[in-house]
């Protein structure tokens, strides 16, 4: 059985004037083009299909908002370091961005790495933007799938040195279902306002 069996796909933002009201928690999925992020969602949420899947990086174009239960909310973010982006897109993006420290309810945000890219330098102006915010974060280090055992155990210490404290980090695969279930609970944790 889901832990969100009422989620649903609840409006898409184009600017701050439609964002949703600020009423219980949200908490952000931030990453990548082509991190992993849609199956991340996907995977958590035990939907196939709520977050589009793309072979094309940047196709989230907007920020999408999804509810799991009453008061309680995930915003898709648009992924990072696509070179392709239009300016002005670009530019809707970082408003949009720009505006979430604003919004009371968002708590926390989960930011998912490729685990054989590492984290980057993009990965880290985003953790510390999202501490500044006062967010929780947790890092999937996703796709675990293509390495072997050993060199996941490398890439995941690497990512805690990077990481510091005061963010959590786990080894994550929505093709062979690894971490799912400390990914789902570190979610309800964040959305019910507790630390890890």
């Amino acid at each position: 059985m889901s832990l969100f069996p009422h989620v649903r796909f609840l409006l898409s933002v184009a600017d701050v004037a439609q964002f949703p009201p600020v009423d219980g928690r949200e908490v952000a999925f931030a990453g990548r083009s082509n991190s992993g992020k849609s199956s991340a969602i996907n995977a958590i949420t035990a939907r196939n299909a709520l977050a589009r899947v793309s072979r094309t990086p940047g196709r989230t174009k907007l920020l999408n908002f999804f509810e799991l239960a009453p008061g309680q909310r995930l915003i898709d973010l648009p992924g990072y370091g696509y070179a392709e982006a239009h300016a002005e897109e670009r530019r809707q993006w970082t408003q949009l961005i720009e505006a979430l420290p604003g919004r009371e309810s968002l708590t926390g945000l989960f930011l998912i790495v490729d685990i054989r890219r590492g984290i980057g330098e993009q990965d880290v102006q985003l953790m510390e933007w999202a501490a500044a915010a006062g967010w929780q974060v947790h890092v999937l280090l996703a796709k675990s799938d293509k390495l072997n055992q050993r060199d996941r155990a490398t890439a995941f210490r690497i990512a805690q040195e990077k990481c510091g404290d005061g963010i959590t980090v786990q080894v994550f695969s929505a093709h062979d279902r690894t971490g799912i279930q400390p990914a789902q609970k570190r979610l309800i944790q964040m959305l019910s306002g507790s630390s890890s």
